[in-house]
This record gives structure tokens, sequence and C-alpha cells, in this order.
């Protein structure tokens, strides 16, 4: 096998209860109970009208600028799968656009996540089709590889493994991994009720516990009026 020109199967893919669990919950509380470590950088953003984003992971790995293998995942992941495609961040050219994102939501796959400009955006931006990328550019890509296909790749900083569980919304993507899926979805739950709890108190005027706030900065030493 080539390196440089491969295609692997995809894994086994996570339980449809985790990404029915993990699609009602923020990616900011997610990455809370992943300690603010794994996740998406803040270039890369959505450029989608609206919605959440979730599925499991099917990675590309590809020359900046060029999306031949692309086009065969596309043509290779199964209904529900995110197409994550680390182009390098490159701009100078698009990696998908209006027919290829298009292409994708036909064949009900999830969502695409570009590490790399796309182009056609004010058709992506009319559309609930989640597509996240980097940049925007007219210029169109190159068909002529090398690239991968179920490979580990990095997303803007986020290291992504193929069948990882993504999430997706308005602030960024977050991947992970099955291993630690079920340990994060109760973590991540349990704290979403208690910030439910916190606003719903806001809401009703009632006061909160703020005492945490002096405490901290008792115990780095600084002195309080």
């Amino acid at each position: 096998m080539t390196i440089g020109f491969r295609i692997n199967p995809s894994p086994q893919p996570p339980a449809r209860r985790l990404l029915e669990a993990f699609a009602k919950l923020p990616t900011s509380n997610i990455s809370d109970n992943m300690l603010r470590h794994y996740g998406s950088g803040a270039r890369l953003r959505p450029y989608h009208r609206a919605g959440v984003l979730i599925g499991q992971a099917f990675t590309v790995k590809t020359r900046p600028g060029d999306n031949l293998l692309t086009h065969k995942a596309i043509d290779m992941a199964a209904p529900g799968d995110v197409i994550l495609v680390d182009a390098g961040g490159g701009l100078d050219q698009a990696i998908i656009g209006e027919i290829m994102s298009s292409h994708a939501r036909s064949r009900g796959i999830a969502g695409m996540v570009i590490d790399g400009a796309i182009r056609d955006a004010d058709a992506i931006a009319a559309s609930d089709f989640p597509v996240y990328a980097c940049g925007v550019t007219h210029r169109g890509p190159y068909k002529d590889g090398p690239g991968e296909i179920n490979v580990t790749v990095t997303i803007a900083g986020m290291v992504v493994n193929p069948g990882d569980i993504i999430v997706g919304d308005a602030d960024g993507i977050i991947a992970i991994p099955q291993a630690d899926a079920e340990r994060v979805l109760a973590l991540t739950i349990a704290q979403n009720d208690k910030e439910t709890a916190t606003l719903t108190a806001i809401s009703a005027g009632k006061p909160i516990d703020r005492s945490w706030v002096d405490k901290m900065l008792r115990d780095k030493g600084c002195p309080l009026p």
C-alpha cells in the first residue's frame, strides 16, 4: 500500500444512542469535560445557516488545494458520517463548493468539515447542511492527489481518528474518541443540568453562590478589600 495514496475501511460506528445524546449537548460543555484540551481552533467556523452536526468521523488527508480524495470520500462515506478533510489549512484553493456539498447531502452524509477553504459561500450559507471551514476563496481545487482516507488527521489543531464521534455547533467542532464517549457523556450531562439550574435561578432573580471567586483569589494570595 503506497503511503500518500491509501484508502482504509471505516471502523465500527458508535452506538446510535450516544450520537443522539451528544446531539443535545453544547460543544462548550463537552470541551469542559475533556479538560478544554480537545476541539478545533477558532479559525474553523460554521458557514451553513444553522443546525447541529453529529456523526461518525470519516477522515481525509489531502495535499493543500487538492480534492481528488475528497470526491472519493463522498462516494464512500455512509449515511450519518461526517467527512473531515485535513487540507493543511490552505486557503488558496477551495476544497468543496455548492455541488460537492449538495452531492454529499443527497447521499445522507451528516456534514463536512474542511481544514482549508470552501467556495460558493452564499449557497452554503442558505443551506442547513453543516459545513465548517477555515476560509473562502473563489479559486477552485486541483485533482491530482496525493491523499488518504480513514487515517488520523488534524483539523484546525484538533486530532481526529476515524470513528470518533463528531459534534459541531455555532461554537465549533469537537471529536470524542469512542473509548471515552460514555464517561464524557455522563460528565457533560451532569454539567449541563447544573448550568441549566443556574440559568433558571438567574432568570428568576434568585441569588447564586459566588463565594468561589473570593476563595480562589485568596488561595492565590490576592488581598481582598
